[in-house]
Formats: structure tokens, C-alpha cells, sequence
């Protein structure tokens, strides 16, 4: 049994229920509920603070967790990470009132109060530039804090950076940036280890399925080599004839990103009745 540790609520608890559900894992859980079976995978989900993973993980309550890298940052805990999951990405930022002109940089913050929840990472990166600040650490609405004369600037987590916008604020120095992990001890058993093995082929299936799209179209016989070039993705594609003379059905993979930049090579190479359809997993 392999003991997941994951954040009892918010999106990236969200985005973790769906990426463990497109792995095969279905979570059962009740409301205010803080452990659940798994079907599909010997797995048991715990729903705990996100700040509290991290020692959990180190304590050997749970196996693995997803969480924020910047949480493990913060708590300074030594855990493997296994997979970069590419969802609730973030930064961490240094911000100022717009009305702030005098900020040239971080050390523009000497002697000045900084308010953030997110005290250890800070002060390390303030070692680092060797600026001198006093740190107010407050665990929510850090953004207010200039606002009330609490401090001159804030270190907060920003994503689309909306809410600095309505607390006039403006974003300045990033400090670090941060997505979602999985993490383990560094000491696991055999026996979860292999678990985690097992889950580890899944999750990186169903990414590796997101960066691409399944591609066919027809084309012209005489073009079926000039096409194959443009889409060099897998060993090969496959190629089927069509009833009507002279043409075949191309069926290949294509990074989603560059889809638009070949869309037109292929049709200038005469492919037509193009169809791009999302792939659910990629076992490569």
C-alpha cells in the first residue's frame, strides 16, 4: 500500500485529484474527510495541510506527496523529487506599492520591513544579495501589509499577479520559481518503492500524452515523403491508402506547441482534411 500525501483543498488539490484520476486512480473521498481509498492502485490518499507534508514525508507517515516545490523549500526538508508535474506554477516575488519610486532593486530594501510567509526562503535569498531587512512573517493576506504601514514591501507567491494588481502593488525581484512535485524520503522501502515505480510510469505517461497531439490527414502519394519529414515525431508515421487513387491517410504525433508553425508546410505539400485530436496517454 503506498501512502500519498496530498493538500486537503484548493487548486492544487484539484489538479492533483485529476492527474491521479487520468492515471487510473479513482479516490473516493467524503466530505471534511482526511483519508480515503484509491481503486485502481494499492494506494491510500491522505488530505493534510499543505505546510505539514513536508514532515510528514520526512517522518514516514506518508510515502510520497505532491505538493508545491517552494513549500519544500521553505521547510528545508531534504526529500527526492521524482517528477516536475507542470501545474500550479507560481513564483515567489518581491513586491512594492506602485506608488514606490525608489526601488532600484533588492538592495533598495535595506533596513527596510518586508512581511512574507515564507521567512527561511527569504532571508536566505537576503544573505545572498546581502541586504539587511527585518522580516515580518504573517501567514495570509501578506498583501495588505503595506497597505497599513506594517511593512515596505511584501514576499509573496504570484501567479497571474492579480491580486498584487488590486492591493497596488507591482511585482519587482523574483526569488524563485515553483510548480508542483512529487516527493519522497530518501529512504523508502523496496516494497514502496516499486509502488512508486508503478505510479510514477502512469503519471509520466499521461504527461508526456499532454505535450502532444495525434495528427492525420490525406496527402497526395507523391508528397508522403516531403510530409513525413515536416513531422519527425516517433520512428515513423503511418501511412494507409485511400480508395481514391493516388492519395493516403498520414497518421502521426506532433508536439501541440509546434502545430501552427507546420500547419502551413503541410498543406503547401498538398495535405488536406487535416484532423488533430488530444492523445490520453503516451507510452513511449
Amino acid at each position: 500500500m503506498l501512502k500519498i500525501a496530498i493538500q486537503k483543498s484548493g487548486r492544487l488539490h484539484d489538479e492533483t485529484i485529476a492527474l491521479l484520476k487520468q492515471c487510473g486512480l479513482k479516490v473516493d473521498k467524503g466530505l471534511d474527510q482526511l483519508k480515503a481509498e484509491v481503486k485502481g492502485f494499492p494506494a491510500e490518499v491522505f488530505f493534510l495541510r499543505n505546510s505539514d507534508i513536508p514532515q510528514y514525508v520526512e517522518d514516514g507517515v506518508v510515502d510520497i506527496a505532491v505538493l508545491g516545490e517552494n513549500t519544500i523549500i521553505e521547510k528545508a526538508k531534504d526529500l527526492a523529487i521524482h517528477e516536475h508535474l507542470g501545474f500550479s506554477k507560481c513564483r515567489l516575488s518581491i513586491a512594492v506599492p506602485k506608488s514606490d519610486t525608489s526601488y532600484t532593486g533588492i538592495q533598495s530594501l535595506q533596513g527596510k520591513k518586508i512581511a512574507t510567509s515564507y521567512p527561511v526562503t527569504l532571508q536566505q535569498y537576503l544573505d545572498k544579495e546581502g541586504v539587511k531587512a527585518d522580516i515580518h512573517t504573517i501567514s495570509g493576506s501578506v498583501e495588505i501589509a503595506p497597505n497599513i504601514g506594517l511593512s515596505d514591501a511584501i514576499c509573496d507567491l504570484v501567479s497571474s499577479g492579480s491580486t498584487l494588481f488590486k492591493n497596488n502593488l507591482q511585482e519587482k525581484d523574483i526569488i524563485l520559481k515553483s510548480e508542483a512535485v512529487l516527493v519522497s524520503r530518501k529512504d523508502m522501502a523496496e516494497e514502496q518503492a516499486a509502488l512508486l515505480d508503478q505510479l510514477l510510469f502512469r503519471i509520466r505517461s499521461v504527461l508526456s500524452a499532454r505535450k502532444f497531439k495525434y495528427i492525420l490527414m490525406n496527402v497526395p502519394n507523391e508528397s508522403l515523403q516531403k510530409v513525413s519529414d515536416i513531422l519527425p515525431v516517433l520512428k515513423s508515421p503511418t501511412v494507409l491508402p485511400l480508395m481514391q487513387e493516388g492519395w493516403s491517410s498520414l497518421h502521426s504525433v506532433i508536439a501541440a506547441e509546434d502545430f501552427w508553425e507546420v500547419i502551413n508546410q503541410l498543406k503547401a505539400c498538398g495535405a488536406e482534411g487535416i484532423l488533430v485530436c488530444p492523445i490520453e496517454k503516451m507510452v513511449v
